[in-house]
């Protein structure tokens, strides 16, 4: 082991929690609020479809995420929502996830996942008072 990376190791779990869970929320927001702006438009879903739901999750669970609050719990429903997003919307499309848009879906599950056990790393207020 290198005791120089092991000293920074928490502010790389930290920063990887941060930068996916800002580009997760950016998923909710253009789901529900039309921004950013899809080539094309459109308005928002309906918020009990199972869009307008993911979008939700993708709101609340994104921004708790960025701040580092109940990452565990918060990480296993997003966790989760990117496996039923992948096996629902891209799996039927393709055997392979380059080809049905799936890939972000399986990394978002699997970063989140990790989270589930490795916690939020530095910068979360998980952390305050410890």
């Amino acid at each position: 082991t290198m005791p120089i990376l092991d000293r920074w190791a928490p502010y790389a779990l930290g920063l990887l929690r941060i930068v996916a869970a800002l580009i997760f929320f950016e998923h909710g927001t253009q789901k529900l609020f039309g921004f950013p702006a899809r080539p094309g438009g459109g308005g928002g879903p309906d918020l009990f479809t199972i869009y307008g739901i993911a979008g939700i999750i993708e709101i609340v669970g994104g921004a708790l995420l960025v701040v580092g609050l109940w990452v565990r719990p918060v990480a296993f429903v997003c966790s989760g929502l990117m496996a039923a997003a992948y096996w629902i919307a891209h799996a039927p499309r393709s055997l392979y996830p380059l080809l049905n848009g799936g890939d972000a879906a399986i990394l978002y599950c699997f970063v989140f996942f990790y989270l589930v056990f490795a916690g939020g790393g530095a910068f979360a207020l998980d952390n305050r008072g410890k």
